[in-house]
């Protein structure tokens, strides 16, 4: 059995996310300072909504990677608002000379990527390339016989 479900009162999941976002105008505002403070913060908002953080990290100073477990009561737009909203209030008040490096006030941009993101084992990886390579040699066979002359 899997041990990375996670049992609720009505149900066992285990949906998981991969999110980015960026900082608005892609400035290089997130120092290692910001950063370590941001981790802390994202921890502690995560445990307060109610879904996991297991991977947090600032990429070149400024988009964010962050892989995150959530129940299904918790949309991913519900969470993004979350992680970006609280994060950029609380952003600004430790570190107000950030505000003057941002035209507008906001830290974020307004758009992210997110893909949900599973555990898949080697036997499934590989069961998946053989239906691939099957699905190609089929598709091969039909453009023969089509571009073929019936009499």
């Amino acid at each position: 059995m899997k041990e990375n479900l996670i049992h609720y009162r009505t149900c066992v999941c285990n949906i998981n996310y991969h999110m980015v976002w960026s900082v608005k105008y892609r400035r290089k505002i997130l120092s290692a300072e910001v950063e370590a403070y941001l981790q802390k913060l994202v921890q502690e908002i995560a445990e307060d909504k109610g879904f996991t953080v297991h991977l947090f990290e600032c990429g070149e100073g400024d988009h964010v990677h962050c892989f995150v477990s959530a129940p299904p009561k918790l949309s991913i737009t519900a969470i993004v608002k979350y992680l970006k909203g609280i994060s950029g209030r609380k952003l600004f008040e430790r570190f107000p000379e950030i505000r003057n490096q941002l035209w507008k006030g906001e830290l974020w941009n307004h758009s992210y990527y997110v893909e949900t993101v599973g555990s898949v084992s080697e036997e499934i990886s590989a069961g998946i390339s053989n239906i691939r390579a099957k699905r190609t040699d089929t598709m091969e066979e039909r453009k023969c016989c089509c571009q073929r002359k019936h009499p």
